[in-house]
């Protein structure tokens, strides 16, 4: 294992995970060459292949759309390829529990601006020193689209997939799995298209499952441990159903659901096992990491610079506060006095205020709408900024 990875797991934010999970790492079976990391979605790269065909761009992108949108029956008029792929995605497994569906998605409104801080300052940056992990959106040009990007797709696919009912059949979250399933094929397809120095030996197949697996503990093992270093209370029930809703998510996304964790238990161990196989941040990791990091002085949605100046300070507070030193330094990420004071703030706020507050099933349900409009907000001030309407 990479020497600073190691330090992860016994000093730094790794050591937290491992107490708040109860998971314990000993001897296991797997490889740092696991075969998830050459495993990839087959079904949707076929589709791809058919949907792309004889069109440009805007025309297929403009069909997937359609196509999201709309109930496929077995006699459609379709390629055999892209009709199998959303045959399979419109059935509903059995594993899959309503009420946890439900209980993930109440959790993920009722956080409101705790989540966003979380996924973007823990989960989003914490990514970024695993240099293998990286590498897909190097390829796919994720520093020349600007972090701004990166952050308005991931909050707006995040709020569509996380609201009550949103999975459902072509439901709006379901359309966004279904383009975003379909924009993976095609980097996938892309990068082995166009650049003949993907290193598959180091690093898999472009977009492969373990890396898939990985991110899609981002958005719930990170979520939740970030909602908890930020003094939120979860129930037992809200914490499983954010696993089984991303496991949902990551079914949808064509991840075999049994390479999914169900626990924070599971997803800690998993994730060990994953980093097994990564080196920590190279070059690419530290330009990803410190263009997230200026991200809110280059963005539009505050147009004076002492409020663009504030916001990085926070976000930067938050990162200091949440993730390690050792890995703060080692992605470049700026030394700030008084890190701790906002971080600490909001913590003893969101405790006092669970303390004094009775959750009653009123109040609970107030939580949940009042964090919904609150996300929905920042969501379409990211994406107006953007110069992105709905």
């Amino acid at each position: 294992m990479d020497l600073n990875i190691k330090r992860f797991w016994e000093q730094g934010s790794g050591s937290k995970l491992l107490q708040w999970s109860g998971s314990e790492l000993g001897p296991h079976p797997f490889e740092p060459m696991d075969q998830r990391r050459n495993e990839y979605d087959i079904l949707g790269d076929n589709a791809v292949k058919e949907i792309f065909k004889d069109r440009d761009f805007g025309e297929a992108y403009a069909l997937i759309a359609q196509l999201s949108a709309t109930k496929i029956h077995e006699d459609a008029d379709l390629p055999a390829s892209v009709k199998q792929l959303f045959l399979t995605m419109q059935q509903r497994p059995a594993w899959l529990d309503e009420e946890l569906i439900k209980a993930g998605c109440d959790l993920c409104m009722r956080s409101g601006t705790n989540a966003l801080i979380s996924l973007r300052d823990y989960s989003l940056m914490s990514g970024y020193d695993y240099a293998y992990l990286n590498k897909a959106l190097i390829f796919t040009g994720a520093l020349k689209k600007g972090p701004a990007k990166r952050i308005t797709d991931t909050l707006d696919f995040w709020v569509h997939v996380t609201r009550r009912k949103a999975l459902e059949i072509n439901a709006p979250g379901y359309q966004y799995i279904a383009r975003t399933r379909m924009m993976h094929s095609f980097s996938r397809l892309m990068i082995h298209e166009r650049y003949a120095n993907w290193d598959k030996e180091k690093w898999g197949e472009p977009i492969n499952y373990w890396d898939m697996i990985a991110t899609n503990i981002g958005f719930s093992l990170f979520y939740l441990h970030g909602l908890y270093l930020l003094g939120m209370g979860i129930s037992e029930k809200e914490e499983l159903g954010i696993f089984h809703l991303w496991k949902f998510v990551g079914h949808l996304l064509g991840i075999p659901h049994d390479y999914l964790p169900n626990d924070k238990k599971q997803a800690t161990e998993l994730f060990y096992l994953w980093t097994v196989g990564q080196v920590s941040a190279d070059q690419d990791s530290i330009l990803l990491a410190q263009a997230l990091e200026n991200e809110a002085t280059a963005s539009n949605i505050f147009k004076k610079a002492y409020q663009k100046n504030l916001l990085k300070y926070l976000h930067t507070c938050y990162v200091r506060f949440l993730i390690d030193e050792q890995t703060c330094n080692r992605l470049g990420i700026s030394k700030v006095r008084m890190y701790y004071l906002f971080p600490w703030f909001r913590r003893l706020r969101n405790l006092l205020w669970q303390k004094i507050t009775d959750m009653s099933a009123k109040n609970y349900q107030r939580a949940v709408y009042v964090g919904d409009v609150l996300q929905r907000k920042i969501s379409e001030e990211y994406l107006r900024a953007d110069g992105i309407r709905h």
